[in-house]
């Protein structure tokens, strides 16, 4: 409102007879008004017709008013003064005009216009995604035959578990640090990812057989930090582009022996490639504007990312010990997943859009989770068949990481962490100690661990506060 006004009749508004016919007229006569001084005096109440014929023609704005304080401030807005509602509406406030708009019209709320979607993900990005994350693995397709790792394959295992570790929780304190600016994410990369390839390499190296076998543990593990640093600042096409003489030796296997020269130089340039161009996005970053500054946050909070990758890390090696093609196929869904998790988050504020109570917007939440684990499993069903691996071991296993990666995408750290890390745990645990139910254990393990996660997903994000 302009001023202070009083809503009480009674007040200085009420003016008397003399000046009311003394007030200049500032409303235009109706046609029809050929009433005399005399009925205008006797007249009592508002004028219904023409509270009518306003009532029509403000009702698409009128309607969705939750108050009559909302069409008192419309008629404000339209320039109506106290003159013109006193002398041709007959009323004596505008809040009295307000209310009495306000019940003629009935209520309606129009659904809000269309909007972009905000979340709408970039299709080859994570579509690369997926095929950066099992590319890597023709590096040993070529150098398999020159290095004859045997019972020291261990210390690559180990090396790989500890690199996908520290590159969970390097990956989230660098988004962390990117809020600040991306020289300050750039400077934790460039610190964080060499001493995870060094504790990766000192964490292999007691169960390495020789200089050659610790040779190329560093080098696995200097890749895959190097390669985490190019994920987290989005410069998949480079990674690509480095890993390009793996995919033209690996396609050309099949009509080519390339001999020993071939095996070993093709995987050393693409790791020189990829060390390349990792220096090249760091230093572009690093070269960025300082940011806006602000307190480091807490490596703890980064604490429940690397235990997450741990225990996935330590699922999936329980799965590849007996199905090792079945976790390729899981390696490559992953960009299907990230493209999923994206899909969840824009549906969910499509159904938050739709919804009219709490419990509505749950059973929608319920419905899109569903669709999400259903997209996402379908396709690695054959991919099971095909492998030989149970069905169900590698759906349950998928659903319970996609689950996973879906709390942490909002932000919910620890219960993921938690059931994973304790899944990993028990299933771990049987099958190292050759405990019942043997092979089951791991099935069992990730399908309690789905069914939490999934319940964790409905009460956490089943809300409408985490998608506003």
């Amino acid at each position: 409102m302009s001023g202070p006004m009083s809503l009480e009749p009674g007040g200085a508004e009420q003016d008397t007879l003399a000046l009311r016919l003394a007030a200049p007229r500032r409303i235009r006569p109706r046609r029809t008004d050929d009433s005399t001084l005399a009925l205008r005096l006797s007249r009592q109440g508002p004028d219904e017709a023409e509270v009518s014929r306003l009532a029509a023609e403000t009702a698409d704005r009128v309607g969705p008013a939750v108050h009559p304080y909302e069409v008192a401030a419309l008629l404000e807005a339209e320039g109506l003064s106290a003159d013109v509602i006193r002398h041709r509406y007959g009323h004596p406030d505008l809040f009295s005009l307000a209310s009495a708009l306000y019940e003629r019209v009935p209520r309606t709320f129009p659904e809000p216009a269309p909007t972009t979607d905000p979340w709408r993900p970039d299709h080859v990005r994570c579509l690369l995604r997926g095929v950066l994350f099992a590319l890597p693995g023709l590096a040993y397709l070529l150098a398999g035959p020159l290095w004859h790792p045997g019972p020291h394959v261990s210390a690559l295992v180990v090396a790989g578990v500890v690199s996908w570790a520290w590159g969970q929780a390097l990956g989230h304190r660098a988004h962390l640090r990117m809020v600040t600016g991306r020289r300050e994410a750039g400077r934790t990369l460039l610190t964080g990812a060499p001493l995870g390839a060094v504790l990766a390499t000192a964490a292999a190296a007691p169960l390495t057989g020789g200089t050659t076998d610790l040779w190329v543990v560093a080098a696995q593990s200097a890749y895959l930090a190097a390669a985490g640093v190019l994920l987290v600042l989005a410069r998949e096409r480079w990674l690509l582009a480095a890993l390009s003489p793996l995919a033209a030796g690996a396609a050309a296997l099949p009509w080519w022996e390339p001999g020993p020269l071939p095996r070993a130089g093709l995987p050393l340039l693409a790791l020189l490639t990829t060390f390349a161009v990792t220096a090249r996005a760091l230093r572009a970053v690093l070269s960025a504007p300082a940011g806006t500054g602000g307190p480091r946050p807490r490596l703890a909070v980064s604490l429940p990312y690397g235990l997450f990758g741990l225990s996935a890390a330590l699922l999936v090696l329980l799965e590849g010990r007996r199905h090792p093609y079945a976790v390729i196929a899981l390696t490559v869904s992953m960009g299907w997943a990230e493209w999923l998790l994206y899909r969840f988050r824009g549906w969910s504020v499509a159904a938050l859009r739709r919804a009219a109570t709490p419990g509505g917007f749950l059973l929608r939440s319920a419905g899109v989770l569903g669709l999400c684990l259903l997209a996402y499993l379908a396709p690695l069903l054959p991919a099971a068949l095909l492998t030989g691996a149970p069905p169900a071991e590698l759906l349950l296993l998928a659903a319970t990481l996609w689950t996973a990666l879906l709390l942490q995408a909002f932000g919910v750290a620890w219960p993921p962490a938690a059931v994973c890390v304790l899944a990993a745990a028990c299933a771990g645990a049987v099958t190292l100690l050759r405990l019942p139910p043997g092979a089951a254990a791991l099935p069992l393990c990730c399908g309690a661990g789905a069914l939490c996660l999934s319940a964790c997903v409905l009460r956490l994000l089943g809300r409408p506060a985490p998608h506003l």
